[in-house]
């Protein structure tokens, strides 16, 4: 079940978090930062939306989107998040289809994604495949020397 996450969620999102081990620390300071916004001030304000999966009453996982500035109907798919032990059972699509869903109900034509080329998010990049996204571009060295931006997009 997927639904719109609530503050009380705050404890299964950071430990979703802290169980990616592809994430950085960084990356996992990143999410903290963004749900803290968007628990503050909500969604209209801080332009984070969060949604959450469940198995039973545990989060299993979580996604983070908002419009992108400057665009007319186009989204950024910030975050998408499955605990380890929760992936391979349809939670990450369960996930993406909420995404979409909720921004087809706003209005929105078109989901911007980014990720990293590094070997360890090739599974990251065969999922986004998966469910219908298009690679649109790779820009080289982006993050890093050696490590590329890869850009996906889904019209809706």
């Amino acid at each position: 079940m997927t639904e719109t996450a609530k503050e009380q969620d705050s404890a299964g999102i950071i430990l979703v978090t802290s169980h990616i081990d592809v994430f950085t620390d960084e990356e996992k300071e990143c999410v903290a930062e963004l749900w803290d916004e968007y628990v503050r001030h909500g969604p209209e304000v801080s332009g984070y939306n969060f949604v959450v999966a469940r198995d039973g009453d545990q989060v299993s996982g979580f996604a983070c989107y908002g419009e992108r500035s400057l665009t007319e109907g186009t989204y950024d798919l910030y975050w998408i998040a499955v605990d380890p032990g929760d992936q391979g059972k349809g939670t990450g699509r369960a996930l993406l289809q909420r995404v979409e869903d909720d921004i087809r109900q706003l209005g929105g034509r078109l989901i911007f994604v980014e990720t990293s080329g590094l070997e360890k998010y090739a599974p990251t990049r065969k999922f986004y495949l998966a469910t219908g996204y298009l690679l649109e571009a790779t820009i080289k060295d982006f993050y890093s020397p050696g490590d590329d931006l890869v850009i996906f997009t889904k019209h809706l």
